[in-house]
């Protein structure tokens, strides 16, 4: 509990630092972020890298719901981040997890939806903006909304966490001002990665634990929501990485991906009224409304727990239940040039605990 109270306060810290320009580390100082880097590098280098670009999964999934010529026309998705929301290490465009969640969001909404995903691979959050601008600022209306996976690599490679949360605030306002709901995917913990050892696999999690809850603070005050990316979404992580991680041990698999696009539908569905269980509190499953910064601190530390505002500083603190989502390819006529197509329909969608 006390370690609760503490990383609440530290985000707390960040959050407030964020807004009003402070540059502050926190209770973690910038030699133990230093050995978290190094520590980091090193198991980047011994993992090696060399894999190939993500595929383009740009384009339109669930045309059996109708083609865009149909009223009212397809959602529009929009991803954005880093190389985890690009889909680094799979090689077919149904696997990454824009994908995905394409597919799942055109199963339960029963209506297409566009996909473009304007994520980078390496991106930290000072690429936001320019991602932000590539899907509001040309003539296309902007997305319904919006997913962000971002966090990592400002870790990695020492942004402030105030910095951070300031960047990521910003282009989070921009696509809320523009009419599109947001969804984050927080910083995951990078205290899983199998080639990063004690006591800096700690450190580690403490840091992005930190920035994760710094990042719900900032964002939760503009009307978004959040998805603790925690140990990348589940026990499973820790517990199977062979399976959960790619070829690398950094980046997820395919089943991985499919995890965490599991655990970010049902988020992604009640931004936009679209999931049965919707706002209320389900207390067999330890949901609460509670104060942002304890909430925040509460999700960091559990992978999968949504956060959403609810009134004045109390948030709604969310364990929806997970969906497999369908693993389809976008349609052939209306993909984009390096989008895979063809594969055809994955499995239907059928509710998880």
């Amino acid at each position: 509990m006390a370690r609760r109270v503490s990383r609440a306060r530290t985000a707390r810290r960040i959050a407030a630092g964020a807004a009003y320009g402070g540059g502050g580390l926190g209770l973690v100082g910038a030699a133990a972020v230093g050995l978290v880097v190094a520590e980091m590098q090193f198991a980047k280098r011994t993992v090696g890298t060399g894999l190939p670009d993500p595929p383009r999964a740009d384009g339109l999934y669930g045309s059996e719901f109708g083609g865009p010529e149909l009223s009212p026309g397809p959602l529009r998705l929009g991803m954005l981040g880093d190389s985890t929301a690009a889909g680094l290490g799979v090689r077919r465009a149904r696997q990454t997890p824009g994908a995905l969640l394409a597919s799942g969001l055109a199963a339960v909404a029963e209506r297409p939806v566009q996909l473009r995903n304007v994520a980078l691979s390496g991106a930290m959050s000072d690429d936001l903006d320019r991602q932000t601008g590539l899907l509001l600022d040309g003539d296309e209306p902007p997305p319904d909304v919006c997913v962000i996976m971002i966090g990592a690599n400002d870790v990695t490679r020492r942004m402030p966490p105030t910095q951070s949360v300031r960047l990521l605030t910003s282009a989070v306002r921009r696509l809320r001002l523009a009419g599109s709901e947001v969804v984050v995917g927080t910083c995951p913990d990078l205290g899983t990665i199998e080639p990063v050892y004690q006591p800096l696999r700690w450190l580690a999690r403490r840091v992005s634990r930190q920035l994760a809850a710094a990042q719900t603070i900032g964002v939760v005050a503009l009307g978004a929501r959040t998805v603790s990316m925690g140990d990348l979404l589940g026990p499973e992580f820790a517990a199977n990485p062979r399976e959960m991680f790619g070829p690398d041990s950094y980046h997820p698999s395919a089943e991985g991906y499919a995890t965490a696009a599991m655990a970010v539908l049902p988020t992604l569905c009640a931004a936009l009224a679209l999931w049965p269980e919707s706002d209320r509190l389900d207390v067999s499953r330890n949901e609460d409304m509670l104060p942002v910064a304890k909430a925040a601190s509460a999700a960091a530390g559990q992978a999968g727990t949504e956060v959403t505002a609810a009134r004045g500083p109390w948030v709604l603190l969310k364990h929806r239940r997970r969906r497999r989502v369908p693993a389809t390819d976008p349609d052939p006529a209306h993909a984009g040039a390096g989008a895979e197509a063809g594969a055809g329909a994955g499995a239907p969608e059928t509710p998880v605990s």
